[in-house]
This record gives structure tokens, C-alpha cells and sequence, in this order.
């Protein structure tokens, strides 16, 4: 689940195969097991959820924009720069003092990729999948998110047709910060509500 969770599952068909193939171009020569493993950072972890970062300052800054996200994610994301893969439908869902969401995909692994990038390991474990549907407020203590008992938590299953992005809670004491600025405190886990938006840094 979370960083502390080691989730032991006997990988995949597909898992496999992608790893003998890999071994084999290494065995070769072809290809260089660091440079992949910097590849897979780079849109795992910095070029995807930079994408979504800057939607989620824009809504934040913009409040027409945030109302156009909102009741249409597709076009306004698509307008933004980044539409859909496979044409599936963008929902974006806000978090709020009254109700945290939460993303999950029970059947597979779909996942927004034009605004996150690849999904991250835990995503498509079958524990995050079971888990967050059963019991979502321990999945989100297992990550760090403590939802207080007032607050509703709504879990949104992705499936082929439809990807879920949250928009979550503006941190506060954000007003004088650009959208750059904003978009620097917004984390992948966030836009997916295992997480929430970094504090803006004192000084």
C-alpha cells in the first residue's frame, strides 16, 4: 500500500514477459537496466504528474476554469493541451472540508496517463484495489491522510471508459503564490486522493 507496505503478489503473465524481454535486450547489450529505470521516474514520477500539477493551479487561480473542469473535465483538459489516450472521459472530482475522494481502478489498472503519467506500483496492486473499496479510511491512514469520521469519503472506480482526476483542497495561506508556484505543491498522490497538497514552504 503505502511506502511502508511490502505487498508480496506472484507477478503477473504480462509482468513476466515484459521482465524476460528486458533481460534478454540487456543480456544483448541493447539496453542499459539504469536508463530504463530513469525513463520510468521521468514519467512516473515528473513529466505525467507535472501535467496534472498545472490543471489543478489553474483551477485553483481561475475560477471560471475551475467551473468549466468540473462539469466538463474531458474538453476542459483536452482544451488544456492533454486529451484523452483511448478517447475515455475525464471526470474531475474536488475535494472539500466536506468530502475526500478517492481513486481506484478494481479491475485492472486504468489510470489517467496524459495528467499522471504511469501509475504508480501500489495502484495496481490487488490490495489497493480490495482495499480502498472495503475499507478506504485505512487505506488513506496507511498513506498518511487522517479524513476526520465528519468527513464523507467517496471512492471512484476508473474503468476503460471513464478516468477519475481529484481535484484536491487548495493549501492554505496560497493566495499571494503564482500558478507556478501552486502547481510545485500539488503531489501525484493528491490527484489521485491518497495524498494531499504540500504546505507552501515558510520564509
Amino acid at each position: 500500500m503505502g511506502k511502508g507496505h511490502d505487498h508480496q503478489h506472484p507477478p503477473s503473465d504480462m509482468a513476466l514477459r515484459v521482465k524476460a524481454l528486458e533481460t534478454a535486450l540487456t543480456d544483448k547489450g541493447l539496453i542499459d537496466p539504469a536508463t530504463l529505470d530513469a525513463i520510468v521516474d521521468l514519467y512516473e514520477n515528473q513529466v505525467g504528474p507535472k501535467n496534472g500539477a498545472r490543471i489543478v493551479a489553474k483551477a485553483w487561480a481561475d475560477p471560471g476554469f475551475k467551473k468549466k473542469l468540473l462539469a466538463d473535465g474531458t474538453g476542459t483538459i483536452a482544451d488544456f493541451g492533454f486529451p484523452a489516450l483511448q478517447g475515455e472521459d475525464m471526470v474531475v472530482v474536488e475535494n472539500t472540508s466536506e468530502v475526500h475522494n478517492l481513486v481506484v481502478c478494481t479491475l485492472c489498472s486504468c489510470y489517467p496517463w496524459p495528467v499522471l503519467g504511469l501509475p504508480p506500483a501500489w495502484y495496481k496492486s490487488s490490495a489497493y484495489r480490495a482495499r480502498s473499496v472495503s475499507e478506504p479510511r485505512k487505506v488513506l491512514e496507511e498513506f498518511g491522510v487522517s479524513v476526520d469520521e465528519s468527513k464523507a469519503v467517496r471512492v471512484w472506480d476508473s474503468t476503460a471508459e471513464i478516468r477519475y482526476l481529484v481535484l484536491p483542497e487548495r493549501p492554505a495561506h496560497t493566495e499571494n503564490l503564482s500558478e507556478d508556484e501552486l502547481a510545485a505543491l500539488v503531489t501525484r498522490d493528491s490527484m489521485i486522493g491518497t495524498g494531499l497538497a504540500s504546505a507552501p514552504q515558510k520564509g
